[in-house]
C-alpha cells in the first residue's frame, strides 16, 4: 500500500513555514495597530495635516509670484496711459503744423501763379507789391522752420507710438501670467481644501489644537500690550497699524485694509507710517539694513524659508505679527515659528 503522507512543495520545508507564520503575525500584529473598521491604505490625519500645510506653502509661494505680476501689471498700465497721453499729445501737435503749413502752402501757391517780374511791372501800386513780395519771403522762411518742426514732431510721434505699443505687447504677457498665477494659487487653495473635507470635524479640531499648541510651547513671556515696547519713529508707527490688523481674516493678493497677505499686510503697516516698501517678501527682503535676528527691534521685517516666501513684522519679546494662511486670521506667533532666512530694517 502506499503512503498517504503528501510530499510538500520543493523550497516549503520548516524555514519556509516558518517565514509564512511570522509574516502573517506581523500582519496580524499590523491590523490589530489600526483603529476598527480603518483602512490600512488610506492616509492618516497627520498625512493629510501634513499636505494641507505644504499646500499652504506652495499656494503662499504662488502667491508671492502673482503679487510680483501684479505689480508689473500696474507699472506697465501706468506706462501704457502715459504713452498713449504722449501719443495723443504729439498727434496734436502734428496736426496743428499741418494745418499752419497747409495754410502757408496755399498763400504761397497763390502769390507764385503770375511771374514776380510780370506782377512787378503790372503792378499799379509797385512799392506796395515790393512789401508784400518781402513779406512772402519771410512766409518762406518761416515755413521752412515749420517743415522741419514737423519733421521733428512726426518722428517723435512714431517713436512714442512704437514704445506705446511696446509696452501693450509687456502688459499682455504679464496678464497672461497674472492669470496662470491665480489659477495656481486657486487649485492650491482647492486641493488643500478638498483635504480638509477628508477630516471629520474632531480631526480638524485636533489639527487647530496642536497648532495652537504649538504656538503656545513656543510663546515667550510677552503680552500684546507689551510687544511693542523699544518700537519708535515709523518702525512704530508700522507696528501700531499691524497691530490694529490683528483678527482680521487672510486674503491672498489682498494689502488690507480689510483682508492681508502675508506681505500685504507689512506693505500696508509701513504704507501708513508714511514709508513706502515693495509688494512681495522677496522684494522686502531688500528693502532696507540687513541685521540678525539677534539684534532685531520692533518693526523689523521678519522673512521665512530659503526663498523668502513669507514675511512678519517682529512685534518684539520673540514675536512676529503676520497673516498665516488661508482660514487664519492676523495674528501674533513665535518668531521662531519657521526658518527665518532674514530681517531687515526698512
Amino acid at each position: 500500500m502506499g503512503s498517504h503522507r503528501h510530499t510538500p512543495p520543493p523550497g516549503f520545508g520548516r524555514g519556509a513555514r516558518v517565514t509564512v507564520l511570522t509574516a502573517a503575525a506581523a500582519s496580524a500584529a499590523a491590523m490589530t495597530a489600526l483603529p476598527a473598521g480603518a483602512d490600512p491604505r488610506e492616509p492618516t490625519a497627520a498625512s493629510v495635516s501634513e499636505r494641507v500645510d505644504r499646500l499652504y506653502t506652495q499656494a503662499e509661494q504662488a502667491t508671492e509670484q502673482y503679487n510680483a505680476t501684479a505689480e508689473t501689471v500696474a507699472d506697465l498700465r501706468e506706462q501704457v496711459d502715459q504713452a498713449q497721453d504722449q501719443v495723443a499729445r504729439g498727434q496734436e501737435k502734428v496736426n496743428r503744423l499741418r494745418g499752419a503749413l497747409g495754410s502757408l502752402a496755399g498763400a504761397q501757391y497763390r502769390s507764385a501763379g503770375v511771374d514776380p517780374a510780370v506782377t512787378l511791372l503790372l503792378a499799379t501800386d509797385p512799392d506796395g507789391y515790393l512789401d508784400k513780395a518781402a513779406t512772402l519771403n519771410r512766409i518762406g522762411s518761416r515755413q521752412i522752420g515749420e517743415l522741419r518742426d514737423l519733421r521733428t514732431a512726426q518722428r517723435l510721434l512714431n517713436t512714442r507710438r512704437d514704445r506705446a505699443t511696446d509696452r501693450l505687447a509687456e502688459l499682455e504677457d504679464e496678464r497672461e501670467k497674472l492669470s496662470k498665477h491665480r489659477k495656481t494659487v486657486q487649485g492650491k487653495l482647492a486641493a488643500a481644501q478638498r483635504l480638509l473635507n477628508t477630516m471629520s470635524a474632531q480631526e480638524r479640531r485636533e489639527r487647530e489644537e496642536r497648532e495652537r499648541a504649538s504656538r503656545q510651547a513656543a510663546r515667550p513671556a510677552a503680552t500684546a500690550t507689551g510687544v511693542a515696547a523699544g518700537a519708535s519713529g515709523r518702525a512704530g508707527a508700522a507696528l501700531a497699524a499691524a497691530q490694529t490688523a490683528v483678527g482680521s481674516p487672510y486674503g491672498w493678493g489682498q494689502a488690507g485694509p480689510h483682508a492681508f497677505d502675508c506681505s500685504g499686510l507689512t506693505q500696508w503697516a509701513y504704507g501708513r507710517a508714511g514709508v513706502s516698501i515693495p509688494r512681495t517678501s522677496q522684494a522686502q527682503a531688500h528693502a532696507g539694513q540687513r541685521v540678525p535676528l539677534a539684534q532685531a527691534r520692533p518693526g523689523d521685517l521678519v522673512l521665512y524659508r530659503g526663498d523668502a516666501s513669507h514675511v512678519a513684522i517682529y512685534a518684539g519679546g520673540g514675536q512676529v505679527i503676520h497673516a498665516p494662511y488661508p482660514g487664519a486670521q492676523v495674528r501674533y506667533d513665535p518668531v521662531n515659528m519657521m526658518p527665518v532666512s532674514a530681517v531687515t530694517r526698512p
